[in-house]
């Protein structure tokens, strides 16, 4: 959509070929549905860096359009933000839906053609040129200038099934196969479905393989019904991947980050002095959730309807080790139909940056999630998305 209503803008005669009966249907979801529309980053250089390796590549498009561009395109078109944890950018209406309307009334107002259902099965070459597209109905459909936005394989269902990944390699481009990112973590131990849509704001995620600490991190935490989820689990799912190609993961949470074990051996004290005859199942709540009391006690075998008086110092002891390491066993990331990008993609030095050109084909532009670029979660997806858009949209009409 940014990239047809640039190229629109541009003077462009612009027709935009959607494979859904309508558009948009994975920015409605994103950000679990209040959608995330930039990282609040200004600095484009540290912003890139989230990038990984691909910041040396990104640099010529994001010079062209970074975070101040997005920022004042949606305040121009009165969409107000907001700044959250990690200097996430969301529309102060929490609705993906504001986002999604500027985009079109701005395809609307560039007089862009859409034509919907009509899911494109092929690239037409000739003479070195991508001179059309042909739609699963038969019909070809040429232009001088043609833009892949298709994104990856995270979840199909918006209608991201990698197609246009094969239409490339026929083609001659390099594809690196999909892999899912940003993605879910499915968890072994069962009592984990008892605690499906708690999220805990602050706790230390440590990972473990072979008892060997690999990685740790503080952040928010989201239980699921089959495992945990939320930005920091997003963030550190690829390395978890890697790791379970090696053999099994643990992952261990500190439920009180701020507290070391002799100040929370204290606290826990002073708790049951306060408490003294609430039996313990009614009182560990001033600490944690609520939620995980329960499955605290069971997992330390501590009856829960022992009076705070009579908890004994070898059971407080175990209670302060597994609020300071509750031990979970990692089964799996879940598949692309929960990733929130892919990873994998066209080759990024086949790619002119400053054009978003394909350097095989010069009348081909390729944008956002079809290329092989990792980014955390946090803003980073999207505004991916508006700056290869607009590049390709700029550049696509000379």
């Amino acid at each position: 959509m940014m990239a047809a209503s640039t190229a629109a803008e541009t003077g462009a005669k612009v027709l935009l070929i959607e494979k859904n009966d309508s558009l948009g249907r994975k920015l409605l979801i994103t950000g679990g549905g209040r959608c995330n529309v930039t990282n609040a980053e200004l600095d484009t250089r540290k912003l890139l860096s989230k990038f990984k390796d691909s910041d040396k590549f990104l640099f010529s498009a994001f010079s062209q359009w970074s975070v101040k561009e997005t920022l004042d395109f949606f305040h121009k078109n009165n969409v107000e933000t907001k700044i959250e944890n990690e200097l996430r950018v969301f529309p102060v209406s929490n609705s993906a839906q504001s986002v999604w309307d500027v985009l079109v009334d701005n395809l609307k107002k560039n007089n862009v053609t859409i034509l919907s259902n009509s899911p494109v099965v092929d690239l037409i070459k000739e003479n070195k040129k991508v001179t059309g597209i042909k739609i699963k109905n038969g019909e070809e459909i040429r232009s001088h200038s043609i833009i892949i936005a298709t994104g990856g394989t995270s979840r199909p269902e918006t209608g991201s099934t990698g197609d246009a990944y094969k239409w490339l390699r026929d083609i001659g481009h390099t594809v690196i196969d999909p892999t899912p990112s940003l993605v879910p973590v499915a968890i072994k131990d069962k009592w984990i479905k008892k605690l499906a849509g708690v999220t805990l704001p602050e706790v230390k995620i440590t990972t473990f393989q072979n008892d060997k600490k690999q990685n740790s991190v503080k952040g928010k935490i989201l239980f699921t019904h089959v495992g945990i989820s939320g930005p920091t689990i997003l963030n550190m799912s690829k390395d978890i991947g890697e790791l379970l190609k090696y053999g099994e993961v643990k992952i261990s949470l500190d439920l009180l980050p701020n507290s070391g074990h002799d100040i929370l051996n204290t606290s826990l004290q002073d708790l049951f002095k306060i408490h003294d005859k609430k039996k313990l199942v009614n009182s560990l709540s001033d600490l944690i959730s609520s939620a995980l009391v329960p499955i605290i006690l069971n997992l330390t075998s501590i009856d829960p309807d022992t009076k705070c008086h009579s908890v004994t110092k070898a059971d407080r002891l175990k209670l302060v080790d597994i609020l300071k390491n509750l031990p979970l066993q990692v089964d799996k990331l879940l598949g692309n139909e929960k990733a929130v990008i892919t990873s994998g993609g066209v080759a990024l030095d086949e790619i002119d940056f400053k054009t978003m050109r394909s350097k095989l084909f010069p009348n081909l532009y390729l944008v956002g999630d079809i290329l092989n670029i990792d980014r955390p979660s946090g803003g980073y997806s999207l505004q991916l998305c508006w700056t290869t858009g607009y590049v390709a949209g700029k550049s696509s009409y000379k």
